[in-house]
């Protein structure tokens, strides 16, 4: 005899945790199953533990879908402004960084149990190191086998992430539910990633390890992010990387703008007139580390030479070496490192307004396993928030 739940669903995420307690307050049963050991684990990691679980700033403009427009009628339906609502209804004591982030300024921990403290026991059940298999759609709604044990429900969720960090344990279960039902998946690949980089690119800048200054980086489909770049030993990493890494593919060059903060001609036009025997080196150092300058300086992007020994078509080459950076990266760290994964279920089969599948009633999918990737800055939880959200007030 199997047990019979309103409502299942597989994996207890962001997404999957939201849509349980809001399920629950409108008094369905609810039975959330994960393979993990406990709930919540990509946002416990989040943020370096502190997790950036939402933004004062959010637009559908903030989000990458194959349908621009799908991500709007949730992000209305529950905002970020719900959220932070919430984390400060529980006492939460949060703090804004850069560009609207908002952290815990204790832990990540404290946005897991408020949204276990929003599941009312009386309707949410949790069951931990689940397998889950042999999925069936029925006349009543749908049947599973978890750990073996036969259980039906009428609305199915799959709330199952991405692929990226599965050392957390990612799997592509939720992509297999989607195929199992006729559904197509968007090509996946790695999001908010670092890059990787060709052999000698790599030789060069290793030795940069550690250094981070602030850039301008545009994509070749024109998409620009302004924020810190940080080089490491496999390539090139930090916030404005991250971002960009959304919008890369496999071959195309980045731009990057090493000096978004200075007018390079100017600084060396001043530094010719009251200074005509500094040397570029010194020069730039101004404004660039000295050690990104040698690199540049050995790999023949600058030369250095007193000022007033430069020629206009060597200044006019400074400019361009330093404010038009182009490096085409070899690839990104991939999923063990990714924040985020770019596609997933395509959203043409779901309501943009309840998350449901349009031709499997009582089939849902949230958060991070469908074609719909938020930037670097919160947005990512803002999608799972919203989504859950709306999802568990239909199932």
């Amino acid at each position: 005899m199997s047990e019979h739940f309103d409502v299942v669903i597989i994996g207890a995420g962001a997404a999957g945790l939201m849509c349980a307690a809001q399920a629950g307050k409108r008094n369905r049963r609810v039975l959330v199953v994960d393979h993990a050991k406990k709930p919540g684990r990509k946002i416990l990691i989040s943020g370096g533990g502190r997790c950036n679980f939402s933004n004062y700033d959010v637009s559908p403009s903030n989000f990458i879908c194959s349908n621009p427009h799908f991500v709007k009628s949730a992000l209305s339906q529950y905002t970020n402004w719900d959220f932070i609502s919430m984390v400060s209804q529980h006492g939460i004591e949060f703090e804004e960084r850069d560009h609207g982030q908002l952290f815990c300024i204790d832990s990540a921990k404290q946005i897991v149990q408020m949204l276990l403290d929003e599941c009312d026991p009386a309707w949410v059940q949790f069951q931990y190191q689940v397998a889950v298999s042999d999925i069936q759609k029925t006349d009543q709604g749908f049947t599973l086998l978890t750990n073996g044990q036969k259980v039906s429900c009428d609305s199915l969720v799959v709330a199952t992430g991405g692929l990226s960090m599965p050392k957390l344990g990612a799997t592509p279960l939720g992509y297999q539910v989607a195929e199992q039902f006729g559904l197509d998946i968007v090509p996946t690949t790695a999001g908010l990633v670092p890059f990787t980089l060709h052999k000698q690119d790599k030789l060069d800048f290793s030795e940069l390890s550690g250094i981070a200054i602030p850039a301008e980086i545009t994509a070749e489909d024109g998409t620009v992010f302004k924020e810190a770049l940080l080089f490491t030993h496999r390539g090139l990493s930090g916030p404005a990387v991250l971002q960009i890494s959304s919008y890369w593919r496999a071959g195309q060059k980045v731009t990057v703008n090493l000096v978004p903060e200075a007018d390079i001609l100017q600084l060396l036009m001043q530094n010719r007139e009251h200074h005509p025997n500094q040397s570029l080196k010194n020069t730039l150092s101004k404004v660039l580390p000295k050690r990104l300058i040698d690199v540049m300086i050995e790999r023949k992007l600058l030369v250095d030479k007193p000022l007033k020994q430069l020629d206009h078509k060597e200044y006019d080459a400074i400019v361009t070496a330093l404010e038009q950076w182009q490096i085409v990266p070899n690839g990104t760290e991939g999923y063990r490192t990714a924040e985020v994964t770019l596609g997933g279920v395509n959203t043409d089969h779901l309501s943009s307004k309840t998350m449901e599948c349009k031709t499997i009633a009582g089939l849902y999918f949230v958060g991070e396993v469908m074609d719909v990737t938020g930037w670097l800055g919160g947005f990512n939880f803002c999608w799972c928030w919203s989504s859950g959200y709306v999802a568990g007030q239909r199932v």
